[in-house]
């Protein structure tokens, strides 16, 4: 937007036009530190074991493992990985300022089919004409972190679609959303939780759209999304904490194999020991994407 060495105005002149300060032109972010990205990692691995530790837990385990840290500190990395430990307690999930979260759909629903409802995957919850469910996760690297969406098909355990991003945005969440559609056809009910990402335009307006009637988990309820949890659990243990990925592109590629391997010929417990594919194909027909679709997912 400010363009350095302009013919006509200079860069001060710019930012008054912008009304923005120039230190803001000129900031550059510093990212977080070794030592933090460690703690990040740490903190990552012990709530997968005990997702009831909240800050002053986790302040405590710490401290006991060696590391001086304080509350305010890990409350802030814990926030920048979307980690929101299990009790009950008023506001879990804020929505987009605005934004009002929508009922919760599937209490008492029987979810017998493929594509009846689907679970979403900072892990983000959602569900598609079956079940299913969304939800993001937080995945460290060596040198940062990257967010990770998948979308889950609730009866047959399968991961449909998944993106990675760098931010916390609407917008990866809803290319996810649009490639499960294109690929699997368009779900009766979608369920998220009530984060920003779930209740902002870019998430709600394809789904109205589409006439997909949209579920959202109630304040509280943490087994409202339990597969995708438990996928999380494993993504994690079978594939990201055995390797330290260097790029985006490394990630990307990592995770294509597992989750390949995770649709395709991993046992599931819930499902009798057979692949997620096996069941998904009893209930409906998959469509192979092509080499560009499995080169972007």
């Amino acid at each position: 937007m400010v363009e350095k060495g302009h013919a006509q105005l200079s860069v001060a002149a710019q930012c008054r036009l912008l009304s923005i300060p120039r230190s803001t032109f000129y900031h550059q972010p510093a990212g977080e530190t070794v030592e933090n990205l460690a703690l990040l990692q740490i903190i990552d691995r012990q709530f997968m074991e005990t997702p009831f530790f909240g800050v002053r837990q986790m302040t405590w385990h710490l401290r006991n493992e060696g590391y001086a840290v304080n509350p305010k500190r890990v409350r802030r990395l814990m926030r920048l990985m979307g980690l929101m430990p299990i009790y009950r307690k008023p506001n879990t999930s804020k929505p987009a300022k605005g934004r009002r979260p929508f009922p919760y759909l599937l209490r008492g629903l029987t979810i017998d089919r493929p594509n009846q409802s689907p679970p979403l995957g900072i892990m983000l919850r959602m569900t598609l004409p079956g079940s299913g469910c969304a939800d993001i996760t937080y995945l460290p690297m060596r040198r940062g972190f990257l967010y990770l969406v998948a979308i889950m098909d609730w009866h047959s355990r399968r991961v449909l679609s998944w993106r990675l991003s760098n931010t916390l945005e609407a917008e990866f969440c809803a290319d996810a959303l649009d490639e499960a559609i294109a690929r699997f056809g368009k779900p009766e009910i979608m369920n998220t939780d009530q984060g920003s990402q779930f209740t902002s335009f870019a998430w709600i307006d394809p789904l109205r759209k589409a006439g997909i009637r949209i579920s959202m988990d109630g304040k509280g309820r943490f087994l409202d999304n339990i597969f995708i949890e438990r996928l999380w659990r494993s993504v994690k243990y079978e594939c990201v904490y055995l390797h330290a990925w260097e790029t985006g592109s490394e990630a990307r590629a990592g995770l294509r194999t597992w989750f390949d391997f995770y649709n395709q010929r991993r046992p599931h417990a819930a499902l009798d020991g057979q692949p997620p594919d096996v069941v998904y194909r009893n209930g409906t027909t998959i469509n192979q994407p092509d080499q560009e679709t499995r080169r972007v997912a």
